[in-house]
């Protein structure tokens, strides 16, 4: 076997190239300011909602936002720490647990917006939007509502497309559920100013069918990113962003099976957050002695495919597991 790497004995901060490092940074500092931008959010909405369905419902979907970036930040902070006799494999997989409590957080708001919605719509509630007064002229508390979520909705779009733009490069599986919860507020922020301005116009329904429509977005998304995060911490194949297998995966053994004294390779993967463990099970050729340098050189090969190629154990064999190199049926 190789020697022990010291990439991976260090914390999950340590992992990360510079490059990284700074993105995860930018991310931190996006997450704070959406949490900032909440805050304000959850304040005006609760202070105009009235008795609007679609306003109340936008009031619990913003406290149910926090959730996600609060997540993320403890995650980072916890990935900090180096691994230790508790910790072999380190603290990475903090970034897994926070991917399921953001899509928990994705499916319990779409969740609520639906059954309450769904509950309203079958009571025929009738949302009474009074009238306040303001500078001593008397104004439709609609319109009020419909200013507030026309506001709420700027800082979703640019956050969240800000995230994404993070993630990606980060493979942070947590950040692009905090951009899929962006891109739930501002649809839920639209839907409310429609069912506002319907109800404004005498057709009640307009609220709660607004909100239920948005729902059934939510709700995917939320069963999407919770199925994601249950896979990566139950040691299934490690996934991409999209769910779809991770590229790195095959690119990585190709790279070996490439080595001359190599003549057959396979691995198996463990999706550890913003890195991957990995195993690779080497078949030296007839003839061809292996050493503990020829299984470092493997090791360094690796790290320098891909930074999420993090934790490296090269495994001379004399025959692959089966299960490695049967295709999914």
């Amino acid at each position: 076997m190789s020697g022990v790497d010291e990439a991976s004995t260090g914390s999950g901060i340590d992992a990360l190239p510079e490059k990284q490092g700074e993105l995860l940074r930018k991310a931190v500092r996006l997450e704070w300011i959406t949490i900032g931008v909440l805050v304000v959010t959850i304040a005006l909405v609760g202070i105009v909602s009235g008795q609007s369905q679609a306003m109340k419902a936008a009031w619990y979907e913003d406290l149910l936002s926090l959730l996600p970036p609060i997540a993320f930040l403890v995650a980072t902070r916890i990935i900090r720490r180096n691994p230790d006799a508790k910790h072999p494999y380190g603290h990475h997989r903090a970034i897994g647990v926070g991917h399921v409590v953001a899509g928990s957080a994705l499916l319990a708001m779409g969740s609520f917006l639906l059954i309450s919605s769904a509950i309203g719509l079958f009571n025929q509630e009738k949302p009474p939007i009074g009238t306040v007064v303001l500078f001593g002229h008397s104004i439709w508390l609609g319109w009020l509502m419909v200013a507030v979520m026309a506001l709420s909705v700027i800082g979703p779009v640019i956050l969240g497309r800000m995230k994404l733009k993070l993630a990606e490069p980060l493979q942070d599986k947590v950040l692009y559920a905090d951009a899929d919860m962006n891109k739930a507020d501002w649809m839920t922020g639209v839907a409310t100013i429609v069912g506002v301005l319907g109800v404004g116009l005498g057709i009640w329904w307009t609220d709660a069918v607004a909100a239920i429509v948005v729902s059934f977005s939510i709700v995917a998304d939320g069963i999407s990113n919770l199925r994601t995060a249950i896979r990566d911490l139950t040691d299934a194949r490690p996934t991409d962003l999209g769910g779809n297998k991770h590229p790195v995966l095959d690119k990585a053994v190709d790279a070996v099976k490439r080595v001359d004294w190599v003549e057959d390779a396979a691995a198996r993967f463990r999706d550890l957050g913003h890195v991957l463990h990995v195993e690779m099970f080497v078949v030296p050729r007839p003839g061809r002695e292996v050493s503990v340098d020829k299984l470092r050189e493997i090791e360094t090969l690796l790290e320098d495919l891909d930074f999420q190629l993090h934790d490296i154990v090269v495994v001379p064999t004399t025959t692959i597991p089966e299960f490695l190199v049967k295709e999914d049926r």
